[in-house]
């Protein structure tokens, strides 16, 4: 899971660096566990866009993970390790006892070959699934429940890991990678270790056009604009913005904090906004 360095034969690929990939083993999914993905573009069911930048890129087909790790008490064996379009990790496919292939979100120092088992009784090893009050205070997670039965929300993309702090009566207390402190109920579940693909972070994307095929589109700078187009436009050469910065239409942009949600706000012990 290292990075390399391209040759620079142009100035975009100067600064491009991409992955060895040398951890995958199959460059094909495994059909059954694929389907069609939509591209929305940004666009909503009325066909307007909702969302600016996106759209344009590349086709790839949806695998479908098992974030629940509901099958409770049957070992499965890593048969691949894969390359998913749709996310930053690297994901496995597992071969159950029983013949059931499910494809998991990979974490970091598992390999094919290795043995893995969800379920109350599991040992917390790395890639076992198993409730936050089964285990030790100090464990690694990822892949966290929010709701005992929903399947992971939290601490899903690549090099993330949480830590289990502390249990109180029917919640558990988990560090989030952000800094965040919050309660989790002790049911849920969760997958020991880090997820894998660590230098994700450390990778440059070297040239707009690997962007487009992200789905990226360009963006303009307000400032670049007519008055009446953007807030920040007009002006005669270079101007300053005049104003806090503001959204095409007027909202405030920027670090401004939107969360109002009463019903989860008792759940976070500290916030990841805390000095």
């Amino acid at each position: 899971m290292a990075l390399r360095r391209l040759k620079p034969t142009s100035a975009g690929v100067r600064g491009m660096t991409m992955p060895t990939f040398d951890e995958i083993t199959t460059s094909e999914p495994h059909k059954p566990l694929t389907e069609k993905l939509v591209r929305g573009s940004g666009r909503n069911f009325q066909g307007k866009i909702t969302v600016r930048h996106r759209g344009g890129e590349q086709k790839r087909l949806y695998r479908k993970i098992d974030f629940r790790r509901n099958k409770f008490g049957v070992p499965a064996r890593v048969a691949t390790v894969e390359y998913d379009p749709n996310r930053s990790a690297r994901i496995g496919l597992l071969n159950y006892a029983d013949g059931e292939k499910r494809y998991m979100l990979l974490p970091n120092g598992l390999a094919v070959g290795d043995n893995v088992v969800s379920g109350p009784d599991a040992e917390a090893k790395v890639g076992n699934a198993l409730p936050l009050g089964r285990m030790p205070l100090g464990t690694t997670v990822h892949n966290i429940e929010l709701v005992p039965g929903r399947g992971g929300q939290l601490v899903r993309s690549a090099g993330t890991a949480a830590q289990l702090v502390a249990k109180e009566g029917e919640f558990a207390t988990i560090r989030m990678p952000s800094g965040e402190m919050r309660l989790v109920p002790l049911l849920c579940m969760a997958t020991v270790g880090q997820v894998s693909n660590l230098d994700h972070e450390n990778m440059a994307i070297g040239k707009a056009g690997r962007a487009r095929r992200m789905g990226k589109r360009p963006e303009v700078r307000g400032s670049a604009m007519n008055p009446v187009d953007h807030p920040h436009g007009g002006g005669e050469g270079k101007a300053p913005t005049g104003m806090p910065p503001k959204t095409p239409w007027g909202k405030p942009a920027m670090g401004l904090r939107t969360r109002r949600n009463k019903l989860t706000q008792r759940l976070i012990v500290r916030s990841r906004h805390a000095r």
